[in-house]
């Protein structure tokens, strides 16, 4: 059967490649996309998302940039191992894999919902690769601010089964996120990954994975990470929806006490009426401000 690309589908807002890294047994998919002489960009995605949600990203900045987008364990089109350990610190592992695998030695980082504590992980255990960071609604640091839609997923017993079962992350996701609707066929690509209890695994996970107590088996990880935000002295800029239910503007306030407004290289952007998916709701922006950045700070 052969699809036709003149009508909206999913995999037409994604007509990329698909690159593998095998690690320990498991395919860790990943996007390799652009100039392979231009500067490079890694993008890390949170949860309940994947690579697809950076797809507009890549296909602006590939002709001059080379654009690496993992998808972590358990999400979009890498492996989904039952028996995998799905935590802050195995995530940010793999991106260092990946980063030494093709031999990256500078980078930039865009980052979004987990992909922010996953990646300023990366970043605070290498802080002289990063050259720049751009933070879309996402945290690095301790906080108990969770939503109580969120805080139902975690809860013992029922979290997991509601998550895998019926759906109940991933599939709110696409109506939730967003203040302007999202075209049917970008739900579908969203959903995509997250099709059967077994492929679920990884957005149940995550959930598990916010630690709220010190005997939670993420919360030193993330305390280091935490302590290390400010080894991380690049550029950066903040691209923030106002009408996030989840990362909301108290976590942009808590930002602004590791990188103070008044630095010269650090910039906040506030999008008043986006949400938590703020590329989706506010794509030409930005668009405008990530490519202004990468520019203003090449390297």
């Amino acid at each position: 059967m052969v699809m036709d690309m003149t009508i909206d589908t999913w995999q037409h807002e994604y007509p990329f490649r698909n690159n593998f890294l095998e690690i320990n047994g498991n395919k860790y998919h990943y996007l390799d996309e652009g100039n392979p002489e231009g500067e490079v960009v890694i993008m890390l995605h949170g949860n309940p998302t994947w690579s697809f949600y950076y797809r507009n990203i890549v296909k602006e900045l590939q002709e001059d940039y080379r654009c690496i987008v993992p998808d972590h364990f358990g999400c979009g089109l890498s492996d989904k191992p039952q028996d995998y350990e799905y935590t802050l610190e195995n995530h940010i592992n793999n991106v260092l894999m990946l980063i030494d695998q093709l031999q990256i030695k500078k980078f930039k980082l865009l980052v979004h919902d987990w992909g922010g504590a996953i990646g300023m992980g990366v970043a605070t255990s290498r802080p002289e690769s990063v050259t720049g960071v751009i933070l879309l609604n996402t945290a690095a640091f301790k906080s108990l601010d969770i939503p109580k839609r969120i805080a139902l997923c975690k809860l013992p017993l029922i979290g997991e089964p509601m998550v895998r079962t019926f759906n109940a992350f991933a599939w709110p996701a696409t109506f939730m996120t967003t203040t302007k609707p999202l075209a049917k066929h970008i739900k579908e690509g969203y959903l995509h990954p997250y099709n059967s209890y077994k492929n679920r695994i990884a957005t149940a996970r995550f959930v598990k994975d916010i630690p709220l107590t010190k005997s939670h088996p993420s919360y030193g990880r993330l305390e280091e990470i935490e302590n290390g935000l400010k080894n991380v002295k690049c550029p950066k800029m903040f691209l923030w929806g106002a009408k996030d239910f989840c990362f909301n503007m108290k976590f942009l306030k808590r930002w602004k006490e590791f990188y103070p407004q008044e630095d010269s290289k650090t910039k906040y952007v506030v999008y008043e009426n986006a949400g938590h998916y703020v590329i989706e709701d506010e794509r030409e922006n930005c668009l405008k401000e990530i490519k202004g950045f990468l520019n203003e700070y090449s390297s």
